[in-house]
């Protein structure tokens, strides 16, 4: 058995945990830039508002029912996350991370009652994290998503849905849109009512070799999965990534070359630390620069260059990145979005070095190190690369931006008491 704990509205959730007087009231997250809601509390979701819309469209709305606003707080998002993964462990020795608000857990074996071992899961982490979940089981992976949805809309199930035996999986298929599958989307939704497959139930009882042929291997795995055969199992250690990127929109449109160096700068370093985090090298980086397709005379321009040899060194990919930006970036526009790429990411322990290059050297390697550690004891940018820049005057806006409450000294809750 699987169970999906899936956190409700995480990051709106997230700000709700040390602003308690917002708890019961409207919420919403922006994206980056502040650009589009990208989070919205239950209480949000009930004034009509809908995921992805610009802010600068509904902020008289927002106004108006007096909703609370934030801009994205990445490092907050992330170390709440953890904390709940890390609660979860004590419920099972296998949890695999699926993203920053899912988490599957295996429950083979467990000689307990699930319902209630899944209400316990969810009172605790209300009781330690303050984060609301909902707790779906099931015999695999695809069915713990649909219990996952079921026990955050059926008010019955008290936030918690066991779908252990057909009847009740059938059930509940019957009254789902098959786009409600995991992994199914608009396109092959659609593609999907050529063979008359319109609910959950339609595509569970159709024939899987068919749709094998038809469709692809993918699929016939999901209808074996809504039939409680498991075909997906837990991956506790996340596939390295092939390709890393690391991309942002400007808070301000630029002209001028040296705050678009200093943005590349930092996203090249960003995607370095990935790297490294993943025991990865890469020769193969590609950057991108492009103004606003709302804007007439659109620019997009994109280059891939290459570093000497495989390496995971922030000074030789930032390096790199800003020789391939000095080759696309053009005067006379106004940028507004910048990237960087790295392609063909190989596994370090198999990487196949050049005979006539040494490749990279250790004195680099001991470098890297010295950087991420003394990042990651006292904070991002306590060490970075000189052409990042001091005064970043081309960063992202985040006007409605809560504090790190959990990263960083300064910004940790004071409680008076007398």
């Amino acid at each position: 058995m699987f169970a999906l704990v899936d956190c409700n509205s995480c990051y709106a959730s997230c700000e709700q945990i040390f602003r308690p007087e917002l708890r019961g009231k409207p919420v919403v997250v922006l994206s980056n830039n502040d650009g589009f809601i990208v989070a919205r509390s239950k209480e949000a979701k009930l004034l009509g508002l809908g995921d992805l819309q610009p802010f600068f469209k509904v902020e008289h709305i927002l106004k108006q029912h007096n909703v609370a606003i934030f801009s994205s707080n990445y490092p907050l998002y992330g170390d709440i996350s953890n904390r709940v993964m890390t609660t979860l462990k004590a419920f099972s020795p296998e949890v695999e991370v699926y993203s920053i608000d899912e988490m599957f857990l295996n429950f083979d074996g467990m000689p307990w009652d699930l319902k209630d071992y899944g209400q316990q899961i969810k009172n605790k982490l209300w009781q330690d994290i303050r984060m609301p979940v909902g707790v779906g089981i099931g015999p695999s992976k695809t069915l713990s998503k649909l219990a996952s949805r079921a026990a955050k809309t059926i008010p019955k199930c008290q936030g918690v849905c066991v779908l252990d035996e057909p009847h009740k999986w059938q059930w509940l298929q019957k009254r789902l849109p098959v786009m409600q599958v995991w992994g199914v989307g608009k396109r092959l939704a659609k593609r999907l009512e050529r063979f008359d497959i319109h609910t959950v139930y339609d595509l569970a009882q159709a024939d899987a070799k068919t749709l094998r042929r038809e469709v692809s291997v993918n699929l016939e795995r999901t209808i074996n999965e809504l039939n409680g055969i498991p075909c997906y199992p837990l991956e506790e250690q996340p596939p390295a990534k092939k390709q890393i990127y690391c991309t942002r929109s400007f808070g301000k449109k630029l002209t001028e070359l040296l705050p678009i160096k200093q943005a590349v700068a930092v996203y090249a370093s960003r995607a370095a630390e990935k790297l490294r985090a993943q025991n990865s090298l890469v020769q193969s980086i590609q950057v991108f620069l492009n103004t606003s397709p709302f804007e007439s005379g659109y620019v997009s321009r994109s280059i891939v260059c290459q570093t000497p040899f495989p390496t995971n060194d922030s000074r030789e990919i930032v390096s790199a990145a800003l020789q391939g930006l000095a080759s696309i970036y053009k005067p006379g526009h106004r940028y507004l979005k910048a990237g960087v790429g790295l392609l063909d990411v190989c596994d370090r322990s198999f990487n196949q070095y050049d005979l006539f290059h040494q490749g990279q050297s250790n004195h680099s390697d001991k470098v890297m190190r010295v950087l991420d550690n003394t990042n990651f004891k006292h904070g991002r940018n306590a060490l970075f690369i000189g052409s990042e820049g001091v005064v970043q005057k081309w960063a992202m806006r985040q006007q409605y931006k809560s504090p790190a409450y959990t990263t960083q000294w300064s910004d940790i809750p004071v409680v008076i008491v007398g």
